[in-house]
């Protein structure tokens, strides 16, 4: 149904700023959730944020204060801005849908690709 395609990754320094893009394509779930994941070498996966079809959001608590989720329900893209940037942000970021309202349940069904995130020191 949906694909994914993320893009925006970049290296940047430490206290710099990236904005990650995730348009989607084809049919949308009625009701769904959408996140951004990282994985670094050597580290498990993790939901960096989330935002439902009703706009409900949520971050992990290493993100909040410095990363915004949202989406632009016109453009069917999915955006994550990410402000002083550190070094342990660097992953590669993924963006991922689900369908439901409740967003902290239930398995992420549809993924892009990724896109690298590099924060030098």
């Amino acid at each position: 149904q949906v694909q994914l395609v993320e893009s925006g990754g970049d290296s940047v320094q430490a206290g710099g700023s990236l904005r990650l893009s995730c348009v989607a394509s084809g049919s949308m779930y009625s009701t769904y959730c959408l996140a951004w994941f990282r994985q670094a070498p050597g580290k498990g996966r993790e939901k960096v944020a989330s935002i439902s079809s009703g706009k409900t959001t949520d971050y992990t608590n290493s993100v909040k204060g410095r990363f915004t989720i949202s989406h632009d329900n016109a453009k069917n893209t999915l955006y994550l801005q990410m402000n002083s940037l550190k070094a342990e942000d660097t992953a590669m970021y993924y963006c991922a849908l689900k369908p439901g309202t409740v967003c902290s349940l239930g398995a992420y069904v549809i993924w892009g690709q990724g896109t690298q995130v590099t924060v030098s020191s």
